[in-house]
């Protein structure tokens, strides 16, 4: 292998940096990669005939991923560097070196003979040959005058793949061997088993070989995502997906994908698929014949679109009716967890809040007065003699008390207000932006209203019930938190209590 020329040898370090140092190392035993045994010969052919010219041998070389990378290093490297380009193209770079550097090159470089891995490396070539033609054809509709570059390059986007398999050729068959095996699969075995997979390696590769950089950063995300303002990057990230669609053992399934991930990015009209399949039936035959790499099968490319959009259109559908299903169900997740955050602040009996639930926002609701310079006041109350109405008319009776006072405790309430059963028979109401003087009226409310009106009924006989309240405002008092505010009120209740029940107090007052 020649080194990298000046241009690429920082990208050659930083490639060498990336790649793990058992792999470059035995990628550096390897001096030559395998071509293409047709291609071979047919240079060969080429080389005897008086009238050959640099264009016959290029036509030759270009579908072999092994010799182009070569042909174009020799050409990129620091003896040819007086043109003011890099050769793009595999007929850029053999008009650049001339027919006798050529055919020394490409003859230096057939290793064909005794290839008993080259049955292996089948799947490689059918795809870097359907690849390179699909690129191709891409790149006629997207960006034209990048063409012949894109073929070249999706022809060696996975000449990795052919250094892999030089370098660890007992491997190769557990590596590669299996059919059917998708390539986003083969990537991800390349990374447990390698540290990285191929679309690296390729790059490191050509940067070694002193391929100019832009074919080189090409190579290394070729694999990437399809998200890419570059019409170039994206007709060879294409190009690789549409190949294994392709040669796929269910290309109708395998094509609907793609169609999938390339109507996310635009129209599928902009990317003339009809035209694009045609034009692989009618290429791709003849060029893997010539090539000595028949074709699995034969492609009806108008048959395949029509089941690969049937494919994609039951695809949406089934999409849209999960969709459908998880919004359904979300939502019932969300109803669900909204009931059960709103049954865990509520007390089972009163359905008013519960002691937890108010001394939340009681704490919350006192730092918002702290740093607002607003004021609040709590009603502590007290149901009288609850004790002995539970033991004279039974806790049925009491329960029924306790849920018909709760009921009239939310009538009285405003809105932002906060009502709460915060133990036994005793209750807790918040009042934000109250003050004392509002407060006491709205406990003297709950008195009247008791006075009015029973909260039970035993043996058809009514039963009244007083209560003993306490209020507390937060500006009549320097508290330091709510508990303090909450034990205010509770002593004034306690008052109530000690002067005859059925009574408001009002802490300071």
């Amino acid at each position: 292998m020649t080194g990298p020329n000046a241009v690429s040898e920082t990208l050659y370090t930083s490639l060498t940096d990336q790649l793990p140092s058992f792999l470059s190392s035995a990628l550096l035993q390897c001096k030559r990669l395998p071509t293409l045994p047709a291609v071979a010969l047919n240079i060969l052919d080429i080389s005897r005939g008086a009238e050959a010219t640099l264009s016959d041998y290029a036509s030759a070389i270009e579908h072999d991923p092994a010799l182009t990378a070569r042909i174009m290093s020799v050409a990129n490297s620091v003896h040819y560097l007086r043109a003011a380009q890099p050769p793009h193209t595999c007929f850029d770079a053999t008009q650049r070196i001339g027919l006798d550097v050529t055919l020394a090159t490409v003859l230096s470089f057939c290793l064909f003979e005794n290839d008993h891995g080259a049955r292996g490396r089948l799947p490689f070539w059918q795809r870097s040959i359907t690849a390179a033609v699909a690129a191709s054809y891409l790149a006629q509709q997207l960006c034209p005058h990048q063409s012949g570059s894109v073929f070249t390059t999706a022809l060696l986007q996975d000449i990795g793949i052919l250094a892999l398999q030089t370098a660890y050729p007992g491997d190769a068959e557990r590596l590669y061997g299996i059919e059917n095996t998708s390539h986003q699969h083969i990537m991800q075995v390349e990374k447990r088993y390698f540290g990285c997979h191929h679309a690296l390696v390729g790059a490191w590769l050509l940067a070694k070989w002193g391929a100019h950089d832009g074919l080189i950063h090409a190579i290394q995300h070729s694999h990437d995502g399809l998200d890419t303002e570059d019409n170039a990057a994206l007709c060879l990230r294409v190009s690789g997906a549409i190949a294994d669609a392709w040669l796929s053992a269910n290309p109708a399934d395998a094509l609907a994908g793609v169609m999938r991930q390339l109507n996310a990015l635009t129209p599928s009209s902009e990317w003339a698929m009809s035209g694009l399949l045609a034009h692989l039936q009618q290429t791709l035959p003849p060029l893997m014949e010539t090539l000595g790499l028949g074709m699995p099968v034969t492609v009806d490319s108008v048959a395949l679109l029509k089941e690969a959009q049937q494919r994609l259109f039951e695809h949406t559908l089934s999409l849209s009716a999960r969709l459908d299903a998880q919004q359904k169900a979300r939502e019932t997740l969300l109803n669900d967890y909204a009931e059960l955050q709103q049954r865990s602040r509520l007390d089972p009996l009163t359905q008013l809040a519960n002691r937890a639930w108010l001394e939340e926002q009681l704490r919350e609701r006192f730092r918002l007065c702290l740093t607002t310079e607003r004021t609040m006041s709590v009603v502590f109350i007290d149901l009288d003699h609850f004790k002995v109405l539970n033991d004279r008319y039974g806790h049925q009776a009491g329960d029924q008390v306790l849920a018909h006072f709760g009921r009239m405790l939310a009538s009285l309430i405003r809105v932002g207000d906060l009502a709460g059963r915060y133990g036994g028979e005793e209750f807790l109401v918040i009042l934000p932006d109250e003050d004392a003087e509002g407060a006491r009226r709205f406990a003297e409310r709950i008195t009247r209203r008791l006075q009015e009106r029973p909260m039970a009924r035993v043996d058809q006989e009514p039963l009244y019930v007083s209560v003993s309240i306490g209020v507390a405002c937060l500006t009549d008092g320097g508290f330091g938190d709510e508990r303090e505010l909450i034990d205010a009120a509770d002593q004034s209740m306690y008052f109530t209590k000690r002067s005859g029940r059925g009574g408001v107090s009002v802490y300071g007052h």
